[in-house]
């Protein structure tokens, strides 16, 4: 990361740290962020967006031990964590108290992950937690691969964005649970449903 980009990961976190909601790159598409544990400013991002009450949000964090301190990461879980982060796996797993309740939506679970993007995961560890991470678009809209392409209707809502460049697009990140201990994906993305499979077998990752 370069100098001039690497100030403006610490101009973005310190609007976080202040209540701010920012639009920062990850591996795939912009994202809209607060910080996690701040109530005001999660409530902030879902007026912002646009986004309907009782969905729950997704965050980031800079890596696995920021995990443990908002989601109880063990068993099969952990494997996939070990197996595919960085990178864009979405694991919804038992929330830790202290996360805005539109994290949650009531479900008692949080979805996390720890992005591929050296950005995303840089501004969450200038930050000083887990980040929400929805995707930087009004709620019906396509996602963005680039700052400038933001609705100005939303932008005029932000604090602060973050302009590392181009993302990639693709596919959204694959997005899984574990009910009973059985894998379940919530979402097909990145990552293959057999990919996750064969890390889960005894000897391979």
């Amino acid at each position: 990361m370069d100098g001039e980009l690497a100030a403006r990961v610490r101009a973005a976190a310190e609007a976080l740290r202040r209540g701010g909601v920012v639009a920062y790159p990850t591996e795939t598409f912009y994202a809209l962020g607060a910080l996690a544990t701040d109530a005001a400013a999660v409530a902030r991002l879902a007026r912002a967006k646009g986004r309907p009450d009782g969905k729950p949000l997704p965050l980031v964090a800079a890596h696995r031990e920021a995990v443990d301190a908002v989601a109880v990461l063990e068993g099969p879980a952990a494997r996939l964590a070990a197996a595919f982060w960085p990178g864009p796996l979405t694991l919804v797993l038992p929330a830790r108290p202290g996360l805005a309740a539109e994290v949650t939506a009531g479900t008692g679970t949080v979805g996390v992950r720890v992005p591929s993007s050296e950005v995303a995961r840089t501004l969450a560890a200038h930050a000083g937690g887990p980040l929400v991470s929805t995707s930087a678009n009004l709620a019906g809209e396509e996602p963005v691969v680039r700052a400038a392409d933001l609705a100005p209707a939303l932008r005029a809502r932000l604090d602060a964005v973050l302009d590392g460049g181009a993302t990639p697009g693709g596919l959204p990140s694959t997005v899984a649970t574990f009910q009973g201990g059985t894998l379940r994906v919530l979402r097909a993305g990145a990552i293959p449903d057999a990919a996750l499979e064969r890390a889960l077998r005894p000897g391979e990752r």
